[in-house]
């Protein structure tokens, strides 16, 4: 999420009236149990996939910035970044990322039965990405299928696996995966270039019944009178955030950690790991300041990655499981914001 600046000669739409009004109370949930607890559901593979190019922002970068962008990105906190090349695309990345989730497993592609992809960097009209994925991967017969939900997509991607598992279909073992190449969706040349990075995530979703792992709860809402915090528009696609964008995204993803901790008669001390989306340092700086969390327990790739959208928490699990510092038993809680508006987490045990 980042502002940038319109190119000459074009007008971006602005936001629509009711952006100009107080902001309208948060909705809450009336759910009173953990969706997931006893369901079995957990990760039981996680992979990740940066792209060749890496880009130093201390080498001589200069950007061109308004108040707006100064006030969303803050002092950026970004300090290296991947870009892709025209090789590694949504697909590309994904398959990468996905390979390695499958490897950590002990599975095969011929083990799954379902594929989810969050992207909203690369949406085409037609056809979807997710089918060209699982083609690649070698798996016939496989539902495969986009999501979007923007940088909430990896939410809604096991949400929506969860679902799919625990249903009638016998649907088995699921693999979902976060690809993003959000640097092409920021202007050339502006401060949000800087903190925007490519990469995709994946995550192995089966039954597996291991004691002490898995989904507790997920939640995943959606605001429309909100559309206009952050989005994509013609003719460049490049995002545009709005001036309460901070405030907006900071209210919900606490509004979100109380409401599902709560359920679940949990506390933020309760936590060994809090996993947000990576969105930009003052939003990140606010929800740990709000909440009151220990900084040991933020865990976050923005500073070596930047924004990776959707991608953020599926890299940020498979790193910091791959390194040791998540480990077997670790209670886990991951939110997540996104243009449109959505906003949720997911609860679970590493």
């Amino acid at each position: 999420m980042t502002d940038t600046a319109p190119t000459e000669g074009t007008t971006p739409p602005g936001p629509p009236a009711e952006a100009c009004a107080p902001p309208a109370a948060i909705t809450r949930t009336t759910r009173t149990t953990p969706a997931w607890q006893g369901s079995g559901v957990g990760f039981t593979g996680l992979g990740h996939y940066f792209p060749r190019t890496l880009v130093d922002n201390s080498a001589g970068t200069e950007a061109t910035s308004n108040s707006l962008e100064d006030k969303l990105l803050g002092d950026l906190g970004v300090l290296t970044r991947y870009r892709s090349d025209e090789e590694e695309t949504v697909q590309y990345m994904a398959v990468r990322a996905a390979e390695r989730a499958l490897a950590d497993a002990g599975l095969t592609a011929g083990d799954i039965d379902l594929v989810i992809l969050s992207n909203w960097t690369d949406r085409l009209y037609g056809p979807e990405i997710a089918p060209r994925i699982a083609s690649d991967l070698g798996m016939s017969g496989v539902l495969a299928f986009d999501v979007c939900a923007g940088c909430a997509g990896f939410v809604m991607g096991v949400q929506t696996a969860a679902l799919h598992l625990t249903g009638p279909m016998g649907i088995r073992r699921a693999l979902v995966i976060s690809s993003e190449r959000f640097s092409r969706r920021v202007r050339p040349g502006s401060k949000g270039e800087l903190v925007t990075g490519d990469a995709a995530g994946a995550a192995v979703v089966e039954v597996s019944g291991t004691e002490g792992r898995g989904l507790i709860d997920s939640q995943l809402s959606t605001d429309g009178t909100r559309h206009h915090l952050t989005g994509a528009y013609p003719p460049n696609g490049w995002v545009r955030s709005s001036p309460d964008l901070i405030e907006e995204a900071i209210a919900h993803a606490t509004t979100v950690t109380r409401e599902i901790l709560g359920r679940n008669g949990l506390t933020v001390a309760d936590l060994d790991w809090f996993v947000p989306h990576s969105g930009t340092s003052p939003i990140m700086d606010g929800i740990q300041k709000e909440l009151g969390l220990a900084p040991e327990r933020f865990a976050s790739n923005f500073r070596i990655r930047g924004n990776l959208s959707s991608a953020s928490i599926p890299t940020v699990l498979s790193e910091f499981t791959a390194d040791g510092q998540i480990t077997p038993g670790n209670l886990v809680l991951a939110p997540a914001v996104g243009g449109g508006w959505f906003y949720g987490a997911l609860l679970f045990r590493a």
